[in-house]
């Protein structure tokens, strides 16, 4: 293999390794969630009412195999802190037309064992809103409703519940 062409993957390795999971650079107040179609599994929420809470946003896609290998982390992580002050929403942002039908969703909802608020976002307003890019894509925020971590695909679970337990300790 040339030195270029190593160079190129190792430049490419060290890029995904620090683009995966990083603090969010200067905290941000986190959107709002805006042309939400339909919430499932909770009236409509917002990051307002949220104050106080750590909450956690995962944006998601049932047909997006990440996706759904991130919902068993996503949803142990909801049934264990959700007592201590954790709010989990998944922002359901379709890659396919299909993904779109509000039946799907629910479908999907009931085979993954979901029992979150889930906010289908069909038009990205929420993705755009969050200048998202990537299924799947989890933000957390403090409880003063400021984004401090993101992750964007599989991996780091041990890093992003250690932020977790660590935001729900900080004071109001």
């Amino acid at each position: 293999m040339n030195s270029t062409l190593k160079n190129m993957l190792a430049i490419t390795a060290l890029f995904a390794a620090t683009a995966q999971a990083a603090p969010a650079d200067t905290a941000m107040q986190a959107p709002e969630f805006v042309g939400i179609e339909k919430w499932l599994n909770s009236e409509p929420l917002t990051m307002q009412q949220l104050r106080g809470k750590v909450v956690l946003v995962d944006f998601w896609t049932y047909t997006c195999i990440n996706c759904v290998r991130t919902l068993p982390y996503v949803k142990s992580w909801y049934e264990k802190y959700k007592d201590q002050g954790l709010v989990v929403i998944g922002v359901h942002t379709p890659e396919y037309p299909f993904e779109r039908s509000t039946d799907n969703v629910k479908s999907a909802i009931k085979r993954f064992g979901i029992t979150y608020p889930v906010a289908q976002d069909n038009q990205f307003a929420t993705w755009n809103a969050y200048s998202n890019r990537y299924w799947p894509a989890v933000y957390l925020t403090n409880k003063k409703g400021q984004v401090v971590y993101k992750h964007f695909g599989e991996g780091s679970y041990q890093e992003t519940e250690a932020k977790i337990r660590a935001l729900l300790a900080e004071p109001q």
